[in-house]
């Protein structure tokens, strides 16, 4: 394998899919994970191999210590170890008040953002960092704008994980910097994706842009855009670096 492997975690849709789709064309293999929906994650894979680039879909619920293992040694037998990791998968819920969420929700909402960003994480690092062997790399987390806000009367909870992913980010880029591996977040603002629709308000990007200083929604690719740079030589002296893709939000 010449191409540098690249695991984008939720690689199915929204920011995933377009960073799947950004980091062939940049000259990536991508596995791209995805938790149930199949088709979609086949359907990126299809577009990137019709485009001359490679790319496998790789079933896993980040959430789940045991699957992302599986996942993991799967890239290692069929490529090789890893480059880049994007910690992108992530969830949302309806609105609410912390007075009404439940642990169910709450324990969803950590488990899946805080947990699975920190197990991907380990692994990628065990096959990066040249203390274990490994020939260095790069990894960037998926925060928010919420991490920011606050996210009040809709997603304290999500804002909250939100902000565990900076303080993550930070600290793990200083403990790996030595070792070859550079780490840094993003924190898109208000995106037009369908992870709205899935919190049950598909107009909220609409809704809210004029909320945002360039008075619009940005696009998953303006996003993709970012990670792909951070996590090419062209940032090669950035590490524990937020940067921000807001809009000016």
């Amino acid at each position: 394998m010449n191409a540098p492997i690249m695991l984008i975690t939720g690689g199915s849709r929204g920011i995933g899919a377009a960073t799947a789709l950004a980091a062939a064309q940049a000259g990536y293999a991508v596995a791209v994970n995805y938790q149930s929906n199949s088709l979609a994650a086949d359907e990126v894979v299809r577009s990137i191999r019709e485009s001359g680039g490679q790319a496998i879909a790789l079933q896993a619920d980040v959430s789940r210590e045991d699957e992302v293992m599986a996942m993991f040694a799967r890239i290692d037998a069929k490529w090789g170890p890893l480059a880049a990791l994007v910690n992108n998968a992530g969830v949302v819920d309806v609105s609410s008040r912390v007075d009404g969420m439940g642990v169910a929700r709450l324990s969803r909402m950590l488990n899946t953002h805080v947990l699975g960003s920190f197990v991907c994480a380990r692994e990628a690092v065990l096959r990066m960092s040249t203390r274990h062997g490994g020939s260095g790399g790069a990894i960037v987390n998926l925060s928010s704008a919420a991490s920011k806000l606050g996210s009040p009367g809709q997603y304290v909870d999500y804002a909250a994980c939100k902000g565990a992913i900076d303080t993550f980010t930070i600290g793990l880029a200083k403990e790996v910097a030595a070792e070859g591996i550079r780490v840094n977040a993003v924190r898109p603002g208000i995106i037009e994706t369908d992870i709205h629709a899935s919190g049950g308000e598909p107009d909220r990007a609409q809704r809210l842009a004029q909320q945002v200083p360039m008075q619009r929604p940005g696009s998953a690719q303006e996003v993709a855009n970012a990670i792909v740079w951070l996590l090419s030589p062209q940032a090669s002296y950035c590490t524990g670096a937020l940067l921000d893709v807001g809009g000016g939000r």
